[in-house]
């Protein structure tokens, strides 16, 4: 067995980009194995990665590729040989197959006879190959940012690369694979951790000798590892508390994982007097800021310590220097936070509501102010239609949210710790005094900020969240910032998954719909009208209120299929007819998974796919639809035209009810009267009457039980 160690050793990448660039590279370099056949049957594939390197492990690799055979078929055995001659043809195509004439063949098919070539084509060395292909690969990685470093030369990476470790192993001996990443030739030396082993190389005997080697050199090159010891040690740290426990928090552990290649842990302290503060305050500060760990105690309340996730290695003396330095830190943010907080209630919300004017939202569009204004419009019209289906909200409070809801940017605390913006603005609404209502729907404003957060609490923080968020996607298409590729500066797509999320997870009766037309109220467009007209001078003059409706349906299809884990077919037959009404898409989505693995809805899904394809054939062909009354019926024809007749209404009254899966179920019963159908009639009857009058049977059919989905798209075996 061989195997095979290549490592890339780097400058410190940012904690963020290292996760997915070891996934990517893992997948690159088992793609290229695959591609070039060196993958044994025993194959395995192991990445790793610190913040001073990438690796992947590859175990049963080929030490060359298999030789392979290929028939090769020329140009027709007239043309390559007259009179038993070889002609110019012949010479070629043999060039081409590298082999001799004599050695061509005649190659018999159902298009007549050919000239062919048996070619053997000898494997490959994988250490030729993987020198060859796999730098490619590593410099093709995707980075968020990229650098130059050697001056002149055209490679781009995140960071610097330093060394480069690349081994191939056999029974024998292990062998250097001769590659070069960036000027720098691979050998068998890696690095150990940067001060607890110095820069004296890692030398590394053989490719499966790489994760002990390098743990000898204070380097956990397992992610996994790394995360188990790090949890760990944190539950050791915080075992010396009576009754504390630490805050768990899946986010700040991936990144210290990645910040770290030999983790521990040191538990520290700072002053009760700090927990008057918020507790979103003092933990945005230890993560966000300190990448620390909050510990709360048995209640679940904050308790006044932290805990802190070292690169290092320390005794007892320079634990206690590095705990207090680290306390000394946190308490000079905590000192900063609580003067910001005492000095920010001197002036209410409802006073920064003209300061707004002052905060840019975006260049071309205007201010926070203007923005506010706008979503205020958006947010009655909303209301509005909420009302009329009798739910029940405060709509002065909802009002009052929108309106302040961006005050807080004006806050010096906001300024300081800008993550917290929203929810520092609930906090000083709930500490002025403006109620519950108010406050929680601007804490909640910038919630779900990812397709896995919860939604708003309160319909007014779901109505406040709508409002704001078609209101910037509509703003910013109307100056064609719409997203393009990878590129998303201003987070649409967030946006406008978080659209989706709140009308799929509330009790909201609004539409998508229903949401792009609150931004088009008539003072919502007037806001638009100049800066529109500019947008206009610099390029841009598509119906952006068209664009929006169809973003947010391509947002819906990934909702349906990438969060609720729809298969493709069954969101693209939900989508096709129609999903204004997200919540009605996903229960019709959910009835079609449902029955979908049933024989009798098969049968029907390819009968109404053959219907379609008929259907479009006869309008190709100018076929006019008939009716059923213009002509006398077979008996097959007939027994699907009474049994439609029948199960029409009923199917009507199941939708109605939404129960679709009843529906769906009740559909599948035509089955036998369809596959009759089909089996004795023949649809595109020579008589004109007769063809219209079955092309017009199927269209009914097809248009009365294709209301839930068009099952048309569903796959079948």
């Amino acid at each position: 067995m061989t195997d095979f160690l290549l490592e890339i050793g780097l400058e410190e990448v940012p904690a963020r980009m290292i996760a997915g660039a070891e996934a990517e590279l893992g997948r690159r370099a088992n793609d290229l194995l695959t591609r070039e056949r060196l993958l044994g049957a025993a194959a395995k594939l192991t990445t790793y990665s610190t913040p001073r390197r990438l690796a992947v492990l590859v175990e049963d690799v080929l030490a060359s590729q298999a030789d392979t055979e290929e028939k090769l078929t020329g140009p027709s055995w007239k043309v390559a040989f007259k009179d038993g001659a070889p002609t110019a043809a012949a010479v070629a195509f043999a060039k081409k197959a590298s082999v001799a004439v004599e050695a061509l063949e005649k190659v018999s098919n159902a298009k007549g006879e050919y000239v062919g070539a048996t070619v053997k084509r000898l494997g490959r060395a994988a250490a030729e190959l993987l020198a060859t292909e796999l730098p490619k690969e590593v410099l093709g990685l995707y980075w968020a940012k990229n650098m130059y470093w050697r001056a002149g030369k055209p490679e781009r990476f995140v960071r610097p690369v330093r060394w480069v470790v690349a081994l191939l192993d056999s029974e024998l001996d292990s062998q250097i694979v001769p590659l070069e990443i960036a000027g720098i030739a691979a050998g068998r030396a890696s690095r150990g951790h940067r001060v607890l082993h110095g820069e004296a190389p890692v030398v590394l005997a053989k490719a499966t000798d790489y994760v002990e080697s390098l743990r000898k050199a204070y380097a956990v090159v397992d992610v996994a590892e790394r995360r188990q010891s790090i949890r760990k040690a944190l539950d050791a740290a915080t075992r010396t508390v009576a009754g504390a426990r630490w805050r768990e928090d899946a986010a700040l552990i991936e990144t210290v994982v990645h910040l770290t290649e030999w983790p521990t842990v040191v538990l520290g302290d700072f002053e009760p007097e700090y927990l008057a503060l918020p507790e979103e305050v003092l933990v945005t500060v230890m993560r966000d800021h300190q990448k620390y760990f909050a510990v709360e105690g048995a209640d679940g309340k904050l308790a006044p310590h932290f805990l802190a996730v070292l690169n290092t290695q320390v005794d007892d003396e320079g634990r206690a220097i590095i705990r207090h330095g680290n306390a000394r830190v946190l308490r000079a943010r905590f000192k900063d936070a609580r003067f910001f907080w005492d000095f920010d209630q001197k002036t209410p919300l409802a006073e920064r509501v003209e300061s707004l004017k002052a905060v840019t939202f975006q260049k071309e569009l205007g201010s926070y102010h203007w923005k506010t204004e706008a979503n205020l419009a958006v947010a009655r019209a909303l209301a509005a239609a909420v009302k009329a289906e009798f739910i029940e909200f405060d709509e002065s409070a909802l009002l009052k949210a929108v309106e302040l809801a961006k005050t807080d940017l004006t806050t010096e605390l906001v300024k300081e710790f800008t993550e917290l913006q929203g929810i520092i603005g609930g906090l000083y609404a709930k500490a002025q005094g403006l109620g519950e209502t108010i406050a929680q729907a601007i804490y909640d404003q910038y919630t779900p900020a990812s397709i896995d957060d919860a939604i708003p609490v309160t319909v007014e923080g779901q109505l406040l969240g709508l409002a704001d968020r078609i209101q910037t996607i509509v703003a910013m298409f109307s100056f064609g910032f719409a997203p393009t590729g990878s590129k998303d500066p201003f987070a649409l797509r967030r946006a406008a998954n978080a659209i989706v999320k709140i009308l799929a997870e509330s009790g909201l009766p609004l539409t998508l719909t229903i949401v792009v037309n609150a931004a088009e109220e008539p003072d919502v467009k007037a806001a638009f009208e100049d800066r529109t007209r500019r947008g206009a001078a610099i390029g841009f003059d598509a119906p952006y209120y068209e664009l929006t409706r169809g973003f947010l349906h391509e947002r819906l299809n990934f909702y349906l299929k990438d969060v609720r884990g729809f298969a493709y077919d069954v969101v693209n037959a939900v989508l096709a007819v129609g999903a204004d009404d997200v919540r009605d898409a996903i229960a019709r989505a959910e009835a079609l998974t449902a029955v979908r693995g049933s024989e009798d809805f098969a049968a029907i899904s390819a009968a109404f796919k053959r219907i379609k394809n008929i259907l479009r054939q006869a309008e190709e062909r100018h076929f006019d639809l008939g009716s059923v009354k213009d002509v006398q019926l077979s008996p097959e024809a007939q027994r699907l035209f009474d049994a439609s007749a029948v199960l029409a209404p009923e199917v009507a009254k199941l939708r109605q009810r939404r129960a679709y899966g009843e529906a769906l179920v009740a559909i599948a019963t035509l089955r036998p009267v369809v596959d009759a159908f089909f089996d004795k009639v023949m649809v595109l009857d020579p008589d004109a009457a007769v063809r219209g009058a079955h092309l017009g049977l199927i269209d009914e059919v097809l248009r009365e039980f294709s209301g839930i989905a068009d099952f048309s798209e569903i796959v079948t075996a």
